[in-house]
């Protein structure tokens, strides 16, 4: 620094850079946390082992390697490493992953359930898998393609925002480009330096600092209430949001099927149908089979019975091929399991179906929940005594939160890949407004875009690998903390709590930080204009004595005005 020239000059740039880097830095920081890479998508893929079939032989290959054509083994336990066609078997498996539901679904060699796809988890049994896609086109590389080509839009206030900012921006700019000529006139030439230092204090550079500032405030409060935020701007769309998307498993039901009550037949008790139920569940270890027992205390007072207290019981494990289970003891077998098989078992045993069965069983599918039937032989012979309702069960307090969203203008739709009567059933008990029934991750995908392209913007809830695209598309994307990676990955939240009602609070703490950028950007312009008064009259006071009276603050230059300024 050679002169107080230039130590003015190199001052006015530290302070520049530091005001743009505070503007930016925490926002793109938070932004690149925030972006969906689909990095635990491509690990899965990565990751998932092949047993391939060659000749009589089996070899371990990485899933990426498989082409169409080759055969795999999967058996309980294994993650099926491809898209394909079941050649030889039969088993349950949790597709979850995909579909988003809960309850196992059987996939067997032939007719229209053979189709498996990669990612799901095979339950029981073993098949033989024909792969049908090739490397590059599975399930999982359409889900990355999703999650990677989806894009948030600016929010209506930020686009406001972005508009006077840059006319302000062009005001400002023309109003400096004219004082060169005539300070020139005036025979007060200005340098550079001060003309560019004077563009920068008028052009609203501090609201980028403020909206930064504001936007982690806005963080920091959704933090306190167990919420974490990948960037202040998700806080601030969160209070323009206009329509809510949630996923149904896990999301607004508890994610497990649970007992919710036993139905007899004609002619048999509650309490016998409770008692053979709890009895065929005991070496059940599914949530259903646990659901079951604890029903059959919690209301008829049945003591839970230990498998060591029956010393010789022969128990029967469920398999896909016969999609029942039960237990053999004291000379008396009990079965429980889908209404076919167990309506089959009875005939093979020679006995006689209630009427009412089917009847019943049927009604629980309408309402939406899954029926179980529960069979006897004894020295009565063989016959059905009556049904388990099984349900996905809706978190409480449901019904009033989604009210309190309609009150706030936020329309609210459940998505889930349920047969539309069970999605019609859970959405009327949970209170929302509309529902989307079967749904892909594309149809979601379609779903959020045609909803923003109405101008809206839209938040979405999810907790699975089959969110995360609709997570990443979503204005307001919020990942339940008991999620997989993939849909935390691709939202711009985390609700550590996996309360999905949550959004009621986050709406509102948007909608307060709306408020304050508001408030805080009107005060911004006002100072900067302020600004433009006060650094003016420094400038020509010399030569128009009459400004010196505008020079409240009696500021000798224009080098100590732009100082003060800043």
């Amino acid at each position: 620094i050679k002169s107080p020239g230039d130590w003015f000059g190199w001052a006015i740039a530290g302070w520049l850079w530091l005001t743009t880097i505070f503007a930016n830095l925490a926002e793109a920081v938070a932004e690149g946390r925030g972006k969906a890479q689909a990095d635990t998508l491509r690990k899965a893929k990565t990751d998932t082992v092949a047993r391939r079939l060659n000749g009589s032989t089996e070899e371990q290959v990485p899933g990426t390697e498989l082409k169409i054509g080759d055969l795999v083994v999967c058996e309980a336990g294994d993650i099926i490493p491809g898209d394909g066609d079941v050649v030889e078997g039969v088993a349950s498996v949790d597709e979850s992953a995909i579909t988003g539901e809960s309850a196992p679904v059987i996939r067997e060699s032939g007719g229209d359930r053979s189709a498996v796809t990669g990612g799901t988890k095979v339950l029981s049994d073993r098949v033989v898998i024909k792969i049908t896609t090739k490397p590059g086109e599975t399930f999982i590389d359409r889900m990355i393609n999703l999650v990677e080509g989806a894009s948030r839009q600016k929010t209506p206030n930020e686009i406001a925002l972005n508009i006077l900012l840059a006319s302000l921006t062009i005001v400002f700019l023309l109003a400096v480009v004219t004082l060169q000529p005539f300070a020139m006139y005036a025979k007060a030439e200005q340098s550079m330096i001060v003309l560019a230092a004077l563009l920068v204090c008028l052009i609203p550079t501090t609201i980028g600092a403020l909206l930064s500032a504001i936007g982690i405030a806005g963080m920091d409060r959704l933090v306190q209430r167990n919420v974490l935020a990948m960037s202040g701007r998700a806080v601030e769309a969160a209070g323009d949001v206009s329509t809510l998307l949630l996923d149904k498993t896990g999301t607004i039901t508890l994610g497990n099927r649970q007992a919710s009550e036993f139905v007899p037949v004609k002619g048999t008790t509650e309490a016998e149908l409770a008692d053979a139920a709890q009895l065929s569940s005991l070496a059940d270890e599914t949530p259903e089979g646990r659901s079951i027992v604890v029903l059959a205390k919690e209301k008829y007072g049945l003591r839970e019975r230990h498998q060591g207290e029956l010393v010789d019981a022969e128990w029967v494990a469920f398999t896909a091929q016969t999609r029942m289970s039960g237990v053999d003891v004291d000379g008396r077998k009990t079965r429980k399991g889908a209404a076919g098989s167990v309506i089959t078992w009875v005939k093979e045993q020679g006995g006689q179906v209630a009427e009412d069965a089917d009847t019943l069983a049927n009604t629980i599918s309408e309402a939406g929940g899954t029926p179980l039937l529960v069979a006897v032989q004894d020295d009565k012979g063989a016959r059905v005594l009556g049904v388990i309702h099984l349900k996905d069960v809706v978190k409480e307090g449901m019904r009033e939160r989604f009210d309190e969203l309609r009150r706030m203008g936020i329309k609210t739709v459940m998505i889930t890949g349920d047969n539309p009567l069970t999605a019609k059933a859970i959405a009327e008990e949970a209170g929302v407004d509309d529902f989307l029934a079967e749904a892909t991750p594309e149809d979601k995908m379609a779903l959020i875009k045609r909803e923003q392209a109405g101008g809206k913007l839209v938040a979405m809830t999810g907790d699975g690998t089959n969110d995360a695209p609709a997570l990443a598309q979503a204005d307001v994307g919020v990942a339940m903390n008991t999620g997989t990676s993939a849909a935390k990955e691709a939202g711009n939240m985390v609700d550590l709590d996996s309360n999905p009602t949550k959004l009621i609070e986050i709406v509102e703490i948007g909608k307060q930080l709306l408020i304050t950028r508001g408030a805080l950007t009107t005060f911004s312009i006002a100072n900067d204009v302020a600004k433009y008064f006060a650094i003016i009259p420094a400038m020509f006071a010399v030569v128009y004595p009459g400004l010196d009276k505008l020079n409240i603050m009696s500021l000798h230059s224009p080098e100590s005005a732009i100082l003060s300024a800043v």
